[in-house]
């Protein structure tokens, strides 16, 4: 028997109503709608109502089923392949992936921790302050966006969304948001977590050692309204080399820099969901645990030792005990495995 997750759910209320700011907002971000998750939306309704076949979405992601899905994936590939220039192809590509998220998990996912109604753990997860002169961005592939077992999402639950923002890979609002505050904290405050092969990525210990923050050994440290920066890239593997990409050629148009500014973890270790999703070796985890390792390493540098960084990163490593905890729930109810065969998933 088909459980509620993989079980077909009918396009009605996606097809009568538009996307709301609040709705919107609900599942994460305090961006205005997007014009191009927007249009794509209402291409999708104008087919429903023009087609004989029902819009139904079923399966995790709340991905198009049946004939209509056949109906809108003709007429979508043949608008992607009447644009030439490659960076809409990559908006409209993007906006797709969203939009039919957005309408297929209407009434079945929770807003707040994308699971399933029956599965919400938004009760069991603490809140916690962020101090304040860090910020995370998640950066995350449009195909992880709603994803029940995606971790990043915690971050925003835990700290907010002004401490903890969602930048959408493709979605222009989202990216001019993320690079107008990163202009306005400066070059020196933003860094992204990334293992690159080709580079030598500073640590955490050497961002206090060199760079704005040298000589700050006897101060209390207060950037206020610049914080510094930690950009997460939350895909898969085979995903974010796209990501890291785009990024680094954002940043060069941005200040004709060519050396995206990585850091890695010294201390990094497997998380806890890595006995659902294993990642494809055990220098990599996943979005939240690699936020808990970042909160660890600045805990662990003198100056920085009473910002309660420690206790910060405490709380997301509960937060993942209590989804691997929900996801696990679910399986077993379900009849399913707890385990899965090793493979590329997701994230750093």
């Amino acid at each position: 028997m088909a459980s509620s997750a993989d079980a077909e759910r009918g396009g009605e209320e996606g097809d009568g109503a538009a996307i709301s700011v609040v709705e919107w907002q609900g599942w994460g971000t305090s961006s205005p709608v997007t014009a191009t998750v927007m249009e794509v939306i209402e291409d999708i309704k104008a087919l429903a109502r023009d087609s004989d076949a029902p819009m139904t979405f079923g399966g995790l992601g709340g991905k198009l089923k049946g004939t209509f899905k056949d109906q809108e994936d003709r007429k979508h590939r043949s608008v992607y392949e009447s644009i030439c220039d490659s960076e809409n192809k990559m908006q409209f590509f993007s906006a797709r992936q969203i939009a039919c998220r957005l309408l297929g998990n209407r009434g079945h996912l929770c807003r707040k921790c994308w699971l399933a109604m029956e599965d919400c753990m938004c009760s069991r997860l603490v809140k916690c302050s962020l101090w304040c002169s860090i910020k995370f961005w998640i950066y995350m592939h449009p195909k992880d966006f709603l994803r029940q077992n995606n971790t990043g999402k915690l971050l925003w639950q835990i700290f907010g969304i002004q401490s903890a923002a969602l930048c959408i890979f493709g979605i222009r609002e989202h990216e001019d948001i993320m690079w107008s505050a990163f202009r306005d904290s400066g070059k020196g405050m933003v860094w992204f977590l990334y293992p690159s092969q080709n580079s030598s990525p500073m640590s955490v210990e050497d961002l206090f050692s060199s760079g704005p923050f040298t000589g700050l050994e006897s101060q209390k440290m207060d950037l206020g309204e610049k914080p510094l920066n930690f950009v997460l890239i939350d895909g898969t593997w085979s995903n974010s080399s796209a990501m890291h990409r785009r990024l680094k050629e954002r940043w060069a148009l941005t200040w004709g820099d060519e050396h995206l500014p990585c850091i890695s973890l010294s201390t990094l270790g497997a998380s806890v969901m890595h006995k659902l999703r294993p990642q494809p070796s055990w220098d990599r985890t996943c979005t939240a645990a690699a936020a808990a390792g970042i909160l660890w390493e600045l805990h662990l540098v003198p100056r920085l030792s009473i910002y309660g960084l420690d206790k910060q990163a405490e709380v997301v490593e509960n937060a993942l005990d209590v989804l691997l905890d929900a996801l696990v729930q679910r399986r077993l109810r379900k009849g399913r495995s707890i385990t899965r065969k090793e493979r590329h998933n997701n994230c750093i």
